[in-house]
Formats: structure tokens, C-alpha cells, sequence
């Protein structure tokens, strides 16, 4: 379910093939590539103790980075291939929590790539009670799908794997490959976790539809909207109680549990839309070049996926949490 070999396949386009990019394989030993200008591969390896690159994230695997950023200088892209059952957001969580290292590098977005043949089986394997399909999450988390081995399938079992991907994730770009051949160019630039994405998001946003999941009942996708201004202050109430505290449930008194949060909102007094972004109980808020309109109806919408989500209680409990706070205020 992830990279696996694929960076070795993909494709440099001319307007990456001056540009240094190392690879981190997700095993003991961490190799990495540098693309020089003739598109030749330079290779240096470097130790993680702990295992993969997930299990050292905070540790070995963030100071893997920044002692290969201190001994070869910055890089224009970093791509980390992590192993199968990783999960990506625990990595993601390391570009919003080390200062230090976000100053040089920021989180462009999570690829993930599902094998056309086996990729459903992986999907539809149960889990014991209370835990997550490891396939499925990275599904839930990824910005960019690539199903491959499409040449292996027929076109039934090729909708059957689209449609997998589509229940859990409503937002997913995704591409098709044979072989793992792709574009360098279509797995970078994505902008995922950025205010340049506020643009594209604001279109996605008005066309993604809640989704019903036909492999793991409890991870969906649910979108909603409410109309009006909000205040920063309330907003932090509003994710704080549903990522940090788990007091937002569903009908049958589970916690509502978020893997992957993207949204637009209007916060009081300000000129542009707000973007949100979250993964697991981390959350960003940043504005966008997307100004508002004069007279234009300023509209929040929030898209979440994740287990035991319920669009109705969560559209009643953020709308009670933004008003109520503004009318007492």
C-alpha cells in the first residue's frame, strides 16, 4: 500500500532534472538520491537505530534529515518512502511540530499508492474492534492516489478499487499508472498543506459529496457548511473539543475520531478565507490569497474524514459552538 519501488520508476521531468532530491526508503538503512543536472544518481546511506523512518520521527529519522540538510546543503524536494504499514500522519506531524526543521522545509503532501490487483483485498481486511485498517488510513490521509498495475486488472475490478478509494476519501486526487511509471511533476508542487491550495480546495469543496464506505463501516467522508462569520478564538474551541478532547460523538456514543481535516472558513474581520488543515489531533489555520467579495454570502465549509463521523452533529455542534460564544461575547 505504499511507494513501495516507485520512486525508482518515476519519471524526471526536464523541469526537475537540475534539482536535488533525496529519497528516504522507509527500512533500517535510509538511502538517499540526489538528481544532478544530467539526471545522474548520486547515492549515500544513512542509519536510522530505531527502524523505519516512522517509528523515528522523532528521534533518528528528524535528525537523519537535518544532519543530511547540514552536510549537503538544502535540497530543493525531499520525498520520505515510508514502509507498508506506516502511518503517514505520524510523519506529517513532525513538519508542524520541529520548529526548527519547518523553517527550511514545509509539508507539500501525502502520495499513496494502491496496487490495482491486490489493493482491495489489502482494503477489506478486518481489523480487531477499535483499530484501523493500516491500508485505509493511508488512503484517508493521502492528497494524491496512485492505483498502478492497472494493465493487471480489467476495467470491472479498476472501477471496483476507485470506488474503494472514493468512499474513504472524497477528496483524493488520483492517477492511474502501469509499471509505476508517473511524472515527477504530477507528485510534486501539490501544495496540500498550504494557503496555495486554498484556491483549488475552494473548488473541490463545493463539488465533494459525503461518501458511505463500502469496506470499513467507520471511516467516511462528511462535508458541511454553515453560513456567516466566526471568530478565531471559537473556531480553536471548536477543533480543540473534537481533536484533543474527543467530547464530539456520534449517536451511539463513540468519539468521533479524525484522521484528515480540510476546510475554508470566514473569520471575523478578515479580508480572505481562512484554511484549515488537520491530521489526527494536529490542526493549522492559515489565510489564503482567496479574498471575499463585497456582498458576497461568507460561508464556512469544513470536510472531514475519519471514523464515527455524523454530519448532522457535527454541523449542530459547530454552529453551537461559533454562536453561542459570539452572542455571550
Amino acid at each position: 500500500m505504499n511507494l513501495g519501488k516507485m520512486f525508482s520508476h518515476i519519471h524526471v521531468d526536464k523541469k526537475y532534472s537540475s534539482h536535488a532530491i533525496p529519497v528516504f526508503l522507509g527500512s533500517a538503512l535510509e538511502k538517499s538520491l540526489a538528481i544532478s543536472q544530467g539526471g545522474e544518481l548520486y547515492e549515500e546511506w544513512l542509519e536510522l537505530r530505531n527502524g523505519c523512518l516512522c517509528c523515528s520521527v522523532k528521534d533518528n529519522g528528524l535528525k537523519a534529515i537535518e544532519n543530511l540538510m547540514q552536510k549537503k546543503g538544502k535540497f530543493d524536494y525531499i520525498l520520505l518512502e515510508t514502509t507498508g504499514l506506516a502511518d503517514p500522519g505520524a510523519i506529517a506531524s513532525m513538519f508542524w511540530v520541529d520548529a526548527e526543521l519547518g523553517s527550511d522545509i514545509y509539508l507539500d503532501g501525502i502520495v499513496s499508492v494502491v496496487d490495482a490487483k491486490y489493493g482491495l483485498q489489502s482494503l477489506k481486511e478486518e481489523k480487531p474492534d477499535g483499530l484501523i485498517n493500516e491500508a485505509a488510513r493511508q488512503v484517508a490521509l493521502a492528497d494524491l492516489i496512485i492505483i498502478n498495475k492497472t494493465d493487471l486488472v480489467s476495467q470491472e475490478e479498476l472501477n471496483k478499487i476507485r470506488t474503494a478509494v472514493r468512499s474513504i476519501n472524497g477528496l483524493v486526487k488520483i492517477l492511474e499508472t502501469q509499471r509505476s511509471r508517473v511524472d515527477l511533476s504530477d507528485v510534486l508542487d501539490l501544495h496540500a498543506f498550504d494557503s496555495l491550495s486554498g484556491i483549488s480546495l475552494q473548488r473541490k469543496l463545493k463539488h465533494v459529496q459525503k461518501t458511505h464506505s463500502h469496506l470499513d463501516k467507520s471511516i467516511v467522508t462528511v462535508t458541511f457548511e454553515a453560513v456567516g462569520n466566526i471568530t478565531e478564538e471559537n473556531l480553536n474551541i471548536f477543533m480543540q473539543n473534537l481533536l484533543w478532547e474527543k467530547n464530539v460523538k456520534d449517536k451511539t456514543g463513540y468519539p468521533m475520531e479524525v484522521i484528515r481535516l480540510k476546510g475554508l472558513v470566514s473569520i471575523k474581520d478578515a479580508s480572505h478565507q481562512v484554511i484549515v488543515q488537520g491530521v489526527h489531533e494536529l490542526y493549522d489555520l492559515e489565510e489564503t490569497a482567496v479574498g471575499w467579495k463585497e456582498n458576497e454570502e461568507r460561508t464556512n465549509r469544513l470536510v472531514l474524514i475519519g471514523r464515527h463521523l455524523d454530519k448532522d452533529i457535527l454541523k449542530e455542534v459547530f454552529i453551537a459552538t461559533v454562536t453561542e460564544k459570539q452572542e455571550n461575547s
